[in-house]
């Protein structure tokens, strides 16, 4: 078993699980034909490749921006439980936990099949997670009564007597 955690970029806090029981390749990326998509410009369309040797796994660079292990690059690398890697310097925290003890991080698993269609949008240009994504997002703005709320209407007014 493999539970992946995406983490969110400032306090390291668990946004989304993923849990693959009987895989023996794991594909992150962009493109929907990975197991798990992260909408990102600085993740490749096929970013890291996780393989399993038995009862272990290893992780594999793809990506043209690199993965980082404790901010150096990486190309191929044995998983321990609880690693952590970027996806490109500025990119999205993965943190990989392997083996039947999956308690490491408290957050509801998602259990998926093969090319789970859901994903995780992230803000491009290279600009670090900053908000967690929800379902069915809608526009963000003000409401029709914020805007309508004049200056005046904010402003507390005090009288002499007051002071």
């Amino acid at each position: 078993m493999i539970k992946l955690t995406l983490l969110h970029p400032l306090q390291s806090i668990p946004v989304r699980s993923w849990i693959f029981e009987d895989e023996q390749v794991v594909r992150i990326g962009r493109s929907t034909e990975n197991h798990v998509v992260l909408f990102s410009a600085v993740v490749s369309r096929r970013h890291i490749e996780l393989r399993r040797s038995g009862i272990t796994w290893e992780l594999i660079n793809l990506g043209t921006n690199g993965t980082y292990l404790d901010g150096k690059p990486i190309a191929k690398v044995p998983v321990v439980d609880g690693l952590i890697v970027h996806l490109a310097r500025s990119g999205p925290k993965i943190q990989i936990n392997v083996g039947p003890d999956q308690s490491s991080v408290q957050l509801g698993p998602s259990r998926v099949k093969p090319r789970d269609e859901l994903a995780i949008h992230a803000p491009s240009g290279g600009a670090p997670l900053s908000t967690i994504p929800v379902p069915d997002q809608k526009e963000v703005g003000t409401s029709r009564d914020e805007e309508e709320l004049t200056e005046a209407e904010n402003t507390p007014h005090y009288s002499e007597e007051e002071y």
